[in-house]
């Protein structure tokens, strides 16, 4: 093999990744999936796209092997193929976000973000050795796959009808699907609004999974 060989036949295989991630949908249902596995009719009602547009999506994935499928009765489920699919799709979101004015300007118009003191993941984990609360906002069955570990699950749209269950003598530390999430945000703005003293932590989920910090999964793994 030449080295031109080489050239011609390896990279068209690298090129298969970024064709298969050119594509905001494809993105969001990577995103979405990094929070656990989803069946086609929830990733199209999260999505807002029809279930024949999904599946013709995670079939491009799936051919540049980013996406399993695994078949539960009469339903098939897809999860991301690997850590490192997550990895790469944070590391493309880090390389907008320093590369692309339009990101910043857009991340900057988040609502309530600005009246919301925002944490770092190593600060939340110096506060949770003091008693600080980690509260996962999102929903169950993304929680029960894996969350933070020590964190209790309130999700957004059952918090106002669940604040007595949250402790007043202490500091709340809200995250939920990552760093553009409004579900975290929503949710220091109730508790803020109700004398909780509140945080947000900075990303969530897929950016503290992928840091190796500790974490609790559905296998019932703890630890990094």
């Amino acid at each position: 093999m030449t080295h031109r060989d080489l050239k011609d036949r390896i990279y068209p295989q690298f090129a298969r990744i970024g064709q298969a991630l050119a594509s905001e949908k494809r993105l969001e249902l990577v995103d979405l999936l990094a929070q656990g596995p989803r069946h086609v009719d929830a990733l199209a009602q999260e999505t807002g796209m029809s279930v024949a547009n999904v599946s013709q999506h995670l079939h491009v994935l799936r051919a540049a092997r980013l996406v399993d499928a695994e078949r539960r009765g009469n339903m098939t489920v897809h999860r991301v193929a690997d850590p490192e699919v997550v990895r790469l799709w944070l590391s493309l979101r880090n390389i907008g976000e320093t590369r692309l004015a339009e990101v910043k300007e857009i991340a900057g118009g988040i609502p309530g973000r600005a009246n919301t003191e925002t944490i770092s993941r190593n600060e939340a984990e110096r506060l949770l050795q003091t008693g600080a609360l980690l509260l996962d906002v999102r929903p169950r069955h993304e929680f029960e796959s894996g969350h933070l570990l020590g964190a209790i699950n309130i999700p957004i749209d059952e918090l106002p009808d669940r604040l007595p269950e949250l402790p007043r003598n202490g500091r709340i530390i809200t995250y939920c699907r990552g760093q553009y999430c409004l579900f975290a945000d929503e949710a220091a703005e109730i508790l803020r609004k109700n004398g909780f003293d509140v945080v947000r932590l900075e990303g969530g989920w897929p950016e503290w999974h992928t840091e190796g910090r500790p974490i609790s999964s559905s296998t019932g793994r703890t630890g990094s």
